[in-house]
């Protein structure tokens, strides 16, 4: 009997005992709060005595507000800094230094007229009037209403091939005839202080004349063999 009794007393004081822990022990979510190192977290979720001053309202209040601000500031700077991110942002920077003497490695003169008008043959017109479209393909002047009164004369004359027998052509020798003479073209060259000519010129004859300056300053190492490039690699270097 006293075994019994004894063994009841003691369920019954574990019992009270955890009654009175879970009644006033803290929850998961204030045990949470409470190990979290999340600034002011522990102190909106509080688990102390009733004496302590982190339970009072009007505290958990001002740091609720504080934490839901700290919140919505790194929100806002956040979203912007990625906005400005995603808007790939670059800064250009140009130094642009004044000198009074440029060293050019080449200097390339063209004249976008390529051939001369008035120097075309008739068995130049028979051979190439179609490649400089003042003929079609069937050796006829295309739209000759659009073309000028002393064009078309001339034109009009050089086409009659009626009974022509064509002589032979070469491309060479047409661009050498028909097309634009530097001596013709220059009228005062001066470089680097020193006068030049088109003696000092380069001609270079892929379809047309290409004139390339090359004059090596003082003490100036140039390479002895250069390689000529075509047409469409020094269009850009071109001075029209």
């Amino acid at each position: 009997m006293d075994l019994k009794e004894g063994c009841g007393s003691e369920a019954s004081r574990e019992t009270e005992s955890g009654g009175m822990g879970s009644l006033g022990g803290p929850t998961s979510w204030q045990s949470f709060a409470h190990r979290s190192t999340l600034h002011s977290l522990r102190f909106i979720f509080p688990y102390s005595t009733s004496s302590s001053p982190y339970r009072s309202t009007s505290r958990r209040l001002l740091w609720s507000a504080a934490l839901l601000a700290s919140l919505v500031l790194l929100v806002l700077e956040s979203t912007e800094r990625l906005a400005y991110f995603l808007s790939y942002p670059h800064v250009t920077s140009v130094d642009a230094m004044v000198s009074g003497s440029l060293v050019f490695p080449a200097v390339t003169v063209c004249n976008l007229n390529a051939y001369r008008f008035t120097r075309l043959t008739q068995n130049d017109l028979y051979h190439a009037g179609e490649l400089l479209a003042l003929l079609d393909v069937h050796l006829q002047i295309p739209e000759p209403h659009l073309a000028e009164p002393h064009v078309l004369a001339f034109l009009t004359e050089k086409s009659n091939f009626t009974n022509y027998r064509p002589k032979p052509f070469s491309m060479q020798e047409f661009t050498e005839r028909v097309g634009h003479d530097l001596k013709e073209m220059m009228l005062y060259c001066r470089f680097q202080g020193q006068e030049c000519s088109h003696q000092d010129f380069k001609t270079h004859l892929p379809r047309s004349f290409i004139y390339v300056f090359r004059r090596a300053p003082r003490n100036a190492f140039w390479p002895r063999k250069t390689q000529t490039k075509p047409f469409q690699s020094i269009f850009g270097s071109i001075i029209c």
